[in-house]
């Protein structure tokens, strides 16, 4: 019975130091990937989707390159709104979607149940 060989990543993931910065790059990847993806399908610069959500330029540009390691939820969720998309928490059967209010300076967000 011959014992079929693990790649190199494999065995890297079983390094716990490894597999924890492995994680956490790839979480900050998929951020920066996610946020390239939603602007570019609704063709939003980086200057014009900064002035919609009240951020400044640097800080989008910063979460597109992954130098932005987190991110608040209301920003987020006012990214994604600018986008045309919709924020949804799911666990089994509830579903309630993320709304994101301004008043001011201040974000307020709502969790709103789904049918």
């Amino acid at each position: 019975m011959s014992k079929k060989p693990i790649s190199t990543f494999e065995r890297e993931m079983k390094n716990p130091k490894f597999k924890k910065a492995f994680t956490k790059s790839y979480k900050e990847l998929l951020l920066s990937e996610l946020l390239i993806a939603i602007m570019d399908d609704d063709e939003k610069s980086v200057r014009s989707l900064a002035n919609e959500v009240g951020l400044s330029p640097t800080i989008i540009q910063n979460i597109r390159s992954g130098k932005q390691h987190d991110i608040k939820v209301s920003n987020f969720v006012s990214i994604v709104h600018a986008c045309g998309y919709k924020v949804i928490l799911e666990k089994n059967d509830e579903r309630f979607e993320i709304k994101d209010k301004k008043l001011k300076d201040k974000h307020l967000l709502n969790f709103i149940g789904i049918s």
